[in-house]
């Protein structure tokens, strides 16, 4: 008797010890279902945040944000454009904590290129009060400088920088794990803007004070016109070559520094010739003739 009780006692304890097995090991994997059920959302999170931001109407948020300028950032604007005509690294530093932050490199402020348009027609007004007696054709020199020199141009040198980039200067993924980045269109016409507002100042506003005496004949003026136009063209490319340098998954971007090399070789050509560029343009813009 005491033989039974003692084998039905360890039957027992050894029914006890299993069922203690199994349910331990049935919190284990309850637990580990559990972590994988809060770890699966953030990857599918993750994973889906790409095409998210992609289907975002950025453009759409982009110009509706034109209309309300109580939304545009005008002070943070011209702080950048004083500081692409003196230190343009910083601005492009700051286009670093814009991405970690706001997850694009392009601006979602579209206060630069409405600020730069409305300072472009300003001084397109100020040499047609000075050089045009047309009113109706003053109106065409605006709209035409505007779109040509600014807008069209812009969109134009953008899409042709964004399919380079994008095509033939992105550094290869050493392994399929990291994600593929682009360059971004609006990114392409930002750099734009940035290159284009130093050379307006100096193609538009200095310009535009030295344009009597540039417009005159003799070696002078021919020298000094030709000067000008060469440093606002080098500086403009000067400035493309950082917008695109700063990108980490760009390559060989000493590429857009090959245009001012170009144009350093013109302006002896183009002086030697007797090639006067603010004459050029002035007789191309306005009726009266120089």
């Amino acid at each position: 008797t005491n033989q039974k009780g003692n084998a039905r006692r360890e039957r027992e304890i050894s029914d006890q010890t299993s069922r203690g097995k199994t349910t331990r090991r049935r919190e284990k994997e309850e637990d580990q279902e559990q972590r994988e059920e809060k770890m699966l959302p953030t990857t599918s999170r993750s994973r889906s945040s790409p095409s998210s931001s992609r289907a975002n109407p950025m453009f759409l948020q982009y110009f509706r944000r034109i209309v309300k300028w109580q939304q545009m950032d005008v002070e943070y604007t011209f702080w950048q454009m004083l500081n692409l005509c003196t230190s343009p690294k910083v601005v492009y530093q700051h286009t670093k904590y814009h991405k970690q932050t706001k997850n694009q490199w392009a601006r979602d402020d579209p206060a630069f290129i409405v600020i730069c348009s409305l300072l472009l027609i300003v001084a397109t007004l100020a040499y047609c009060a000075t050089y045009d007696h047309s009113g109706s054709h003053a109106v065409v020199v605006v709209v035409s400088v505007f779109l040509t020199h600014f807008l069209i141009t812009g969109a134009v040198i953008a899409t042709c920088c964004w399919f380079l980039t994008n095509s033939y200067l992105r550094e290869e993924a050493p392994n399929s794990h990291v994600v593929e980045q682009r360059v971004e269109w609006l990114y392409t016409f930002d750099v734009h803007c940035n290159s284009f507002f130093p050379m307006f100042v100096l193609l538009y506003v200095v310009h535009y004070f030295l344009s009597p005496l540039l417009i005159t004949h003799g070696f002078i003026a021919l020298l000094l016109s030709n000067l000008l136009f060469m440093v606002g063209a080098s500086y403009y490319h000067y400035l493309n070559f950082l917008g695109y340098d700063v990108l980490p998954f760009l390559e060989r971007t000493t590429f857009f520094l090959y245009p001012i090399g170009i144009v350093i070789v013109l302006s002896p050509i183009l002086i030697l010739s007797g090639f006067n560029p603010s004459r050029y343009f002035m007789n191309m813009y306005f009726s009266q003739r120089l």
